[in-house]
């Protein structure tokens, strides 16, 4: 077998400064998200040291590292108990829809842009990272704040809605018809029903399945199945990560600790991958001239996600602290917004480059205002 030895080269490498900027973030207490997502601009297609022959690896370990991560997040929770979470926050999840979609329908408005421009930029400017989202509760230590299940109702409701979403925004793209779209629609949101029911009907049944007293078996068996229903999560127009997260939720007791030991650092290496795609995505001689309006659109929806938070954490009985935890750390974007922006940036390049430094901006500045905001302090 032919290796490359530039690809070789080229991984290594980077690995090598993502690791030294992991050491150094991690000195201070804070996460090492925002460093890596500037290595990735810095390493793209035009930036300062690009990556040609490691692109590709790059992109399918970021598809990995997403399912990984929403595997491990979903380890830490029950299906019953986050059924109940998640029916209690559906007002928090219309609130949320409502006042974060809305600045970005306004600012494509006056921009200019056509109807399928102005829903775009609404999902884009309306939808949370949930694949950064995870790995910021894990750096910091929060995953047993009382919050915490708020913020992850919230999230999931988001990417239950995406397959609600998605489908119309890629009839409006295309010029498809609205059976086509109703189809579409009415297919994914069954899966998911489906998904929900199997999950919590017969969710116990996953771990007999996977259980083996060989480390390396049970590795192989957990990744497997989680690649496989993240894959059939996405054939039906979900996502992949609320296929994955169905899988950590069916795992419980001492099996979901042990999986999550043998997971951790496969995750580890794969959401490097996620975090650095997401900057290699970044054009910056695209980015600058729109810069300005990003900034603008950033800080009105970073003030609505704090609120959307705060509104979801006190229904939750969070206190202060634990409210403004909740929305600072729902303020960063990532994967859907830049998934929205590729299905209608055909239609010119000014909303695909508003879009994905929108995306950076607050994946680089939501982790930083989550960790000045809320130190990692425990609330149980």
């Amino acid at each position: 077998m032919h290796t490359s030895i530039a690809l070789l080269l080229e991984l290594g490498i980077v690995l090598i400064v993502l690791g030294a900027v992991g050491t150094v973030t991690r000195r201070f207490g804070v996460s090492p998200i925002p460093l890596y997502l500037l290595v990735g601009l810095a390493v793209g297609e035009g930036g300062i040291a690009p990556l040609p022959a490691a692109r590709d690896f790059v992109e399918i370990g970021a598809s990995i590292g997403v399912v990984l991560l929403l595997l491990t997040l979903g380890l830490e929770f029950s299906i019953e108990e986050f059924t109940v979470t998640l029916r209690r926050h559906v007002p928090s999840g219309l609130l949320d829809m409502v006042v974060n979609a809305a600045p970005g329908a306004l600012a494509g408005w006056l921009l200019g842009l056509d109807a399928t421009g102005i829903v775009a930029l609404a999902g884009i400017t309306w939808v949370s990272s949930s694949t950064i989202v995870s790995r910021l509760l894990d750096d910091l230590h929060r995953l047993g704040n009382r919050e915490t299940p708020a913020v992850l109702s919230i999230l999931l409701l988001e990417d239950f809605s995406m397959a609600v979403y998605l489908p119309i925004l890629a009839v409006l793209a295309t010029g498809g018809t609205v059976l086509h779209g109703l189809a579409s629609v009415s297919v994914a949101v069954g899966v998911l029903l489906l998904a929900l029911g199997a999950s919590r009907r017969w969710g116990h049944r996953v771990g007999h399945l996977v259980e083996d007293g060989d480390t390396e078996q049970l590795l192989l068996r957990i990744v497997g199945l989680s690649l496989v229903v993240a894959a059939i999560a996405e054939l039906a127009g979900a996502s992949a990560a609320v296929g994955a997260f169905l899988v950590g939720l069916a795992l419980t007791g001492p099996l979901a600790e042990r999986v999550r030991a043998l997971v951790a650092p496969l995750r580890d290496l794969f959401a490097a991958a996620f975090f650095l795609a997401i900057g290699i995505s970044v054009s910056p001689a695209a980015l600058f001239p729109l810069l300005p309006v990003a900034l603008a659109l950033a800080a009105v929806t970073a003030l609505t996600k704090i609120g959307t938070g705060w509104f979801a954490a006190a229904r939750a009985g969070a206190g202060r602290k634990g409210r403004l935890r909740a929305g600072s750390v729902l303020i960063v974007r990532g994967e859907f917004s830049i998934i929205i922006a590729s299905l209608v940036a055909v239609q010119g390049d000014n909303i695909g480059a508003l879009a994905t430094g929108y995306v950076l901006v607050l994946a680089i500045a939501g982790p930083l205002l989550t960790w000045w905001f809320s130190p990692p302090l425990r609330q149980v």
